[in-house]
């Protein structure tokens, strides 16, 4: 197995939506981030599971799946803070009040 190469989170990042044609999802379009960093920590504290999941990141030529971006946010080169999910209500809690 070859070492990972170096990244670069001051590079900057497109963020692109699943390629799903009989969906549309609301909320999540093409983004453009001035950085790598602002991008991963974007998709994973920002973005609905369901909106990563067939979302991909393109950092000039290399492109990064869910699992991908993940590995990058949880890399120990990452250089912004991270902070919590947003959580999601389970079903069962928004239909009790």
């Amino acid at each position: 197995m070859r070492p990972m190469r170096p990244f670069n989170f001051n590079t900057s990042a497109e963020l692109f939506p699943a390629a799903i044609r009989k969906k549309k999802r609301a909320g999540f379009n093409y983004r453009r981030f001035g950085t790598a960093a602002e991008a991963v920590r974007y998709a994973i504290e920002e973005l609905p599971a369901d909106s990563l999941n067939g979302a991909y990141l393109q950092v000039e030529e290399a492109r990064f799946d869910q699992n991908g971006i993940r590995t990058l946010y949880e890399s120990e080169a990452f250089p912004l803070p991270r902070r919590p999910r947003k959580a999601e209500a389970p079903a069962g809690e928004k239909d009790a009040a």
